[in-house]
């Protein structure tokens, strides 16, 4: 075969640098571009954040003549930055956001920060803390001392004692003593505090709670003997199965279980270190002038300038390597404002799309939300799916009726009996509504749901309406009927 050298001309889609960075902030959450911020200003000297104070460095330090007119030509060359057009295809400016709103320093969210932990982290013990500070009261023997100890570092965070059978045969090798010995232990252990600590199963986990109650306690005696191996029947809710399991009447068999209910199924839950989760929000909804506008939160949009105090060391025949160095983070630092520019511009339209569509949900509830898929947003603005995806993902938006994620707006249709469409959030918010309403003793099944669906024109199978049923959470009705 022979070879040859030709030419073909052809186009191709090329992803620039700057391209790359502002798909990559676009994507991320409010928490990442907050670190990627960061992140920037401490690796970028060109990048400042923006203050109400006034940059007396800049002042203090004007370049001589002789620099200024070097860097006249750079600067126009390097710097030019994008804005944002005033005529923006939403029913919101930036004006307005930084007119409602005062960012916050650097100085002062490190402070918040520690404010937060502080706040949100518990300061007690961890649960083999607490009991080996209850085991040094015990008027036992060192041999039984160190069982103890042993037995409390096999308790899990949730309270209960694990791999009883392999660890009793341990103890019993290691001190040389009899099972009935470390059963001897074990419970001085389990009388510690919190009850019902060191069981082996959730049905010993209440049995202990049970007995350090009051035995007048009412139903104090029917609980125990729906805990002594009836549990399945109660947490099916079958009231006619422990009837006959326990022999108890109706009126003593109620009180009994509410008492079982009443008791904690992970005793050592209290004692574990946890940390409320808050979620602020990237956009906020507000009705102003009877229309619903968006804002962006300033909280997550800190604004970012270029230091002019380095920007007038650079010289534009200057090509030496400091120079070059300066002039790359100046470049740099110019496509980050662009790119974090970008990023709040697509957000805010993205918002303000979603909410044009679901006004009637902010205006009447879950009901009324519309079905809405990303393909509607992306024709309306123009822009790509993936564009639209990565401006609604782990971003949340603060509306009247309560903090929602973006995503949450957007759902499936389905066909009525009248020839329109409902979205699927409204169809389970139906569901929900209905479950909520529905007589504890006669709980609807999924095929009721469906046939009241069907009344109110949602044509939906019984399948479907269990779907959406434990998508919300909802028990199916054999689990919902209420003994009590």
């Amino acid at each position: 075969m022979k070879q040859s050298l030709s030419l073909r001309a052809g186009m191709a889609l090329t992803m620039t640098p700057a391209l790359q960075q502002a798909i990559r902030l676009l994507q991320l959450s409010s928490l990442d571009l907050q670190m990627e911020i960061q992140q920037a200003l401490d690796s970028n000297l060109m990048l400042e954040a923006e203050t109400d104070e006034p940059d007396w460095d800049s002042v203090a330090s004007e370049p001589a003549p002789e620099a200024a007119s070097d860097t006249d030509g750079a600067l126009e060359e390097v710097t030019a930055s994008e804005t944002i057009p005033d005529d923006m295809p939403v029913d919101a400016d930036w004006q307005d956001v930084f007119d409602d709103y005062a960012p916050s320093t650097s100085g002062s969210d490190d402070e918040g920060l520690q404010d937060y932990l502080q706040a949100n982290l518990r300061s007690t013990g961890t649960l083999q803390e607490h009991l080996a500070s209850q085991a040094q009261l015990l008027p036992v023997n060192e041999r039984d001392a160190e069982i103890a100890a042993n037995l409390i570092d096999a308790i899990n965070e949730d309270g209960y004692l694990e791999n009883w059978p392999e660890l009793c045969v341990r103890l019993e090798q290691q001190f040389n003593v009899s099972p009935q010995q470390v059963e001897a232990v074990l419970r001085l252990v389990q009388d510690f505090d919190p009850p019902g600590v060191g069981a082996r199963d959730l049905a010993e986990c209440l049995r202990l709670q049970l007995l350090q109650l009051d035995s007048a306690t009412p139903g104090h005696a029917a609980a125990l003997r729906i805990v002594d191996g009836h549990l399945l029947l109660l947490a099916r809710r079958d009231e006619a199965g422990l009837r006959r399991a326990t022999g108890l009447d109706v009126a003593t068999l109620r009180i009994g279980a509410a008492l079982v209910r009443n008791l904690q199924p992970h005793p050592g839950r209290p004692f574990q270190a946890h940390e409320s989760d808050y979620l602020k929000p990237d956009v906020i909804v507000a009705k102003k002038s009877g229309r619903w506008r968006v804002s962006l939160n300033p909280e997550h949009t800190p604004r970012l300038r270029i230091n002019s105090h380095y920007q007038g060391f650079i010289k534009r025949a200057d090509q030496s390597r400091d120079q070059l160095q300066l002039k790359q983070h100046l470049q740099e630092a110019r496509y980050f404002i662009n790119s974090l520019e970008s990023r709040n511009e697509t957000i805010l339209r993205v918002s303000q799309c979603i909410i044009e569509e679901q006004r009637a949900f902010l205006e009447y509830g879950e009901e009324a939300m519309r079905p809405l898929v990303l393909r509607d947003v992306a024709e309306q603005l123009g822009i790509h799916e993936s564009t639209v995806s990565r401006a609604t993902a782990n971003k949340y938006m603060l509306t009247p009726r309560g903090l929602y994620e973006l995503k949450y707006f957007f759902s499936s249709h389905v066909q009525t009996t009248q020839g329109g469409v409902c979205s699927a959030t409204a169809i389970q918010a139906m569901i929900k509504r209905m479950v909520g309403g529905e007589d504890p003793s006669r709980p609807l099944s999924d095929s009721t749901l469906a046939d009241l669906l069907l009344k109110e024109g949602i044509q939906v199978a019984r399948r479907t309406v269990a779907k959406y049923r434990e998508a919300l959470n909802i028990p199916p009705s054999h689990e919902r009927k209420a003994i009590a």
